[in-house]
Protein backbone atom coordinates (compact mmCIF):
# COMPACT_ATOMS: atom_id res chain seq x y z
CA UNK A 1 0.00 0.00 0.00
CA UNK A 2 1.38 3.39 -0.93
CA UNK A 3 -0.38 5.51 1.71
CA UNK A 4 -2.55 7.27 -0.90
CA UNK A 5 -6.33 7.15 -0.60
CA UNK A 6 -6.96 5.71 -4.08
CA UNK A 7 -9.26 3.04 -2.68
CA UNK A 8 -11.67 5.69 -1.35
CA UNK A 9 -14.36 6.96 -3.76
CA UNK A 10 -14.47 10.60 -4.85
CA UNK A 11 -17.26 12.74 -3.44
CA UNK A 12 -19.07 15.57 -5.25
CA UNK A 13 -16.23 17.96 -4.33
CA UNK A 14 -13.54 15.67 -5.69
CA UNK A 15 -12.34 14.58 -2.23
CA UNK A 16 -11.51 11.02 -1.28
CA UNK A 17 -14.32 10.09 1.10
CA UNK A 18 -16.28 7.01 2.21
CA UNK A 19 -19.66 6.92 3.96
CA UNK A 20 -20.98 3.55 5.09
CA UNK A 21 -24.15 2.73 7.02
CA UNK A 22 -25.40 -0.36 8.79
CA UNK A 23 -29.13 -0.81 8.25
CA UNK A 24 -31.39 -2.88 10.44
CA UNK A 25 -33.85 -3.08 13.27
CA UNK A 26 -32.77 -2.67 16.90
CA UNK A 27 -30.85 -5.34 18.77
CA UNK A 28 -29.12 -6.94 15.79
CA UNK A 29 -25.49 -5.88 16.36
CA UNK A 30 -25.10 -2.73 14.24
CA UNK A 31 -23.20 -0.82 16.92
CA UNK A 32 -20.66 -3.62 17.38
CA UNK A 33 -20.13 -3.71 13.62
CA UNK A 34 -19.58 0.06 13.54
CA UNK A 35 -16.80 -0.12 16.11
CA UNK A 36 -15.23 -3.21 14.52
CA UNK A 37 -15.14 -1.56 11.09
CA UNK A 38 -13.80 1.69 12.54
CA UNK A 39 -10.96 -0.25 14.12
CA UNK A 40 -10.10 -1.88 10.78
CA UNK A 41 -10.11 1.46 8.97
CA UNK A 42 -8.02 3.24 11.60
CA UNK A 43 -5.33 0.62 10.98
CA UNK A 44 -5.21 1.96 7.41
CA UNK A 45 -4.27 5.38 8.82
CA UNK A 46 -7.64 6.90 7.89
CA UNK A 47 -9.57 9.59 9.71
CA UNK A 48 -12.75 7.86 10.87
CA UNK A 49 -15.86 9.15 12.62
CA UNK A 50 -18.95 7.32 13.87
CA UNK A 51 -22.48 8.68 13.61
CA UNK A 52 -24.03 6.95 16.59
CA UNK A 53 -27.70 6.08 16.90
CA UNK A 54 -29.36 9.46 17.34
CA UNK A 55 -32.65 8.02 18.66
CA UNK A 56 -30.96 7.48 22.01
CA UNK A 57 -30.77 11.27 22.46
CA UNK A 58 -34.27 12.06 21.24
CA UNK A 59 -36.18 14.23 23.75
CA UNK A 60 -39.49 12.73 22.58
CA UNK A 61 -40.96 9.21 22.87
CA UNK A 62 -39.39 6.44 20.79
CA UNK A 63 -40.06 2.71 20.32
CA UNK A 64 -43.73 1.65 20.20
CA UNK A 65 -44.90 4.98 21.67
CA UNK A 66 -43.11 7.14 19.11
CA UNK A 67 -44.73 10.02 17.26
CA UNK A 68 -44.34 11.80 13.95
CA UNK A 69 -42.52 14.66 15.70
CA UNK A 70 -40.13 12.28 17.45
CA UNK A 71 -39.23 10.44 14.27
CA UNK A 72 -38.89 13.68 12.29
CA UNK A 73 -36.43 14.90 14.94
CA UNK A 74 -34.47 11.65 14.66
CA UNK A 75 -34.44 11.68 10.86
CA UNK A 76 -33.29 15.29 10.53
CA UNK A 77 -30.71 14.92 13.32
CA UNK A 78 -29.29 11.89 11.49
CA UNK A 79 -28.89 13.95 8.31
CA UNK A 80 -27.29 16.87 10.20
CA UNK A 81 -24.78 14.63 11.97
CA UNK A 82 -23.82 12.87 8.74
CA UNK A 83 -23.18 16.27 7.11
CA UNK A 84 -21.00 17.40 10.03
CA UNK A 85 -19.03 14.15 10.17
CA UNK A 86 -18.46 14.06 6.40
CA UNK A 87 -17.07 17.60 6.47
CA UNK A 88 -14.43 16.64 9.01
CA UNK A 89 -13.41 13.06 8.28
CA UNK A 90 -12.35 10.84 5.39
CA UNK A 91 -14.53 7.96 6.50
CA UNK A 92 -17.96 8.13 8.17
CA UNK A 93 -19.56 5.00 9.59
CA UNK A 94 -23.24 5.32 10.47
CA UNK A 95 -25.04 3.27 13.10
CA UNK A 96 -28.26 3.38 11.04
CA UNK A 97 -29.10 5.24 7.87
CA UNK A 98 -31.96 7.57 7.01
CA UNK A 99 -33.80 4.53 5.65
CA UNK A 100 -34.07 2.52 8.85
CA UNK A 101 -34.74 5.65 10.91
CA UNK A 102 -37.61 6.34 8.50
CA UNK A 103 -38.88 2.79 8.99
CA UNK A 104 -39.80 3.52 12.61
CA UNK A 105 -41.88 6.49 11.45
CA UNK A 106 -43.55 4.52 8.66
CA UNK A 107 -44.41 1.67 11.01
CA UNK A 108 -46.34 4.04 13.26
CA UNK A 109 -47.81 6.81 11.08
CA UNK A 110 -47.27 5.67 7.48
CA UNK A 111 -45.17 7.17 4.72
CA UNK A 112 -45.04 10.96 4.44
CA UNK A 113 -44.58 12.47 0.97
CA UNK A 114 -42.11 15.18 2.02
CA UNK A 115 -40.01 12.71 4.00
CA UNK A 116 -40.21 10.17 1.18
CA UNK A 117 -38.43 12.73 -0.98
CA UNK A 118 -35.80 13.45 1.65
CA UNK A 119 -35.04 9.78 2.24
CA UNK A 120 -35.02 8.95 -1.47
CA UNK A 121 -32.58 11.76 -2.21
CA UNK A 122 -30.34 11.21 0.81
CA UNK A 123 -30.02 7.44 0.49
CA UNK A 124 -27.93 7.88 -2.65
CA UNK A 125 -25.18 9.57 -0.64
CA UNK A 126 -24.02 6.37 1.04
CA UNK A 127 -21.17 4.55 -0.67
CA UNK A 128 -22.31 1.26 0.85
CA UNK A 129 -25.25 0.03 2.91
CA UNK A 130 -25.11 -3.23 4.83
CA UNK A 131 -28.35 -4.88 6.00
CA UNK A 132 -27.86 -6.56 9.36
CA UNK A 133 -30.25 -9.51 9.82
CA UNK A 134 -32.23 -10.45 12.91
CA UNK A 135 -30.58 -13.40 14.62
CA UNK A 136 -32.00 -13.09 18.15
CA UNK A 137 -34.54 -11.10 20.17
CA UNK A 138 -33.44 -7.68 21.46
CA UNK A 139 -31.93 -7.55 24.94
CA UNK A 140 -32.72 -4.85 27.47
CA UNK A 141 -30.35 -1.88 27.21
CA UNK A 142 -32.38 0.70 29.08
CA UNK A 143 -33.63 2.51 25.96
CA UNK A 144 -34.63 0.30 23.06
CA UNK A 145 -37.77 -1.87 23.07
CA UNK A 146 -37.45 -5.56 23.95
CA UNK A 147 -40.58 -6.73 22.13
CA UNK A 148 -39.73 -9.42 19.60
CA UNK A 149 -42.81 -8.62 17.52
CA UNK A 150 -41.88 -4.92 17.35
CA UNK A 151 -38.32 -5.82 16.36
CA UNK A 152 -39.60 -8.01 13.52
CA UNK A 153 -42.18 -5.40 12.48
CA UNK A 154 -39.43 -2.82 12.00
CA UNK A 155 -37.24 -5.32 10.15
CA UNK A 156 -40.09 -6.06 7.73
CA UNK A 157 -40.74 -2.33 7.27
CA UNK A 158 -37.07 -1.77 6.46
CA UNK A 159 -37.17 -4.51 3.84
CA UNK A 160 -40.32 -2.99 2.32
CA UNK A 161 -38.64 0.43 2.10
CA UNK A 162 -35.50 -1.08 0.57
CA UNK A 163 -37.72 -2.48 -2.18
CA UNK A 164 -39.84 0.66 -2.52
CA UNK A 165 -36.81 2.92 -2.93
CA UNK A 166 -34.85 0.35 -4.98
CA UNK A 167 -31.94 0.63 -2.56
CA UNK A 168 -28.80 -1.42 -3.18
CA UNK A 169 -27.79 -3.15 0.05
CA UNK A 170 -25.33 -5.89 0.93
CA UNK A 171 -27.16 -8.41 3.08
CA UNK A 172 -24.99 -9.97 5.77
CA UNK A 173 -25.29 -13.73 6.27
CA UNK A 174 -27.40 -14.56 9.36
CA UNK A 175 -25.54 -17.87 9.69
CA UNK A 176 -22.09 -16.25 9.81
CA UNK A 177 -22.30 -13.54 12.46
CA UNK A 178 -18.63 -13.95 13.39
CA UNK A 179 -17.69 -13.21 9.78
CA UNK A 180 -19.72 -10.03 9.33
CA UNK A 181 -16.88 -7.55 9.80
CA UNK A 182 -14.64 -9.40 7.37
CA UNK A 183 -17.49 -9.59 4.86
CA UNK A 184 -17.90 -5.81 5.09
CA UNK A 185 -14.17 -5.19 4.63
CA UNK A 186 -14.11 -7.46 1.58
CA UNK A 187 -17.21 -5.85 0.09
CA UNK A 188 -15.60 -2.41 0.44
CA UNK A 189 -12.48 -3.77 -1.29
CA UNK A 190 -10.24 -2.30 1.35
CA UNK A 191 -6.50 -2.96 1.15
CA UNK A 192 -4.98 -5.56 3.38
CA UNK A 193 -2.25 -4.41 5.71
CA UNK A 194 -1.24 -0.96 6.91
CA UNK A 195 0.77 1.92 5.41
CA UNK A 196 3.66 1.10 7.73
CA UNK A 197 3.90 -2.46 6.38
CA UNK A 198 5.38 -1.14 3.11
CA UNK A 199 8.50 -0.09 4.99
CA UNK A 200 9.43 -3.73 5.45
CA UNK A 201 8.60 -4.99 1.94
Amino acid sequence: MTGTREFLPLDSLGRRRLKVAFVGTHGVGKTTLCFDLASQLKRLDLGVDLVKEVARRCPLPINEATTLDAQAWILHTQVAEEIAASAMHEVVICDRSVLDNYAYLVARVGRQSALDTLVSDWIGGYDALFKVPVTQPPSFDGIRAVSRSFQLEIDATIDALIEAFAVQVVRLDPLDRDGWTQAVVQSLQLPQGTPQSDLFD
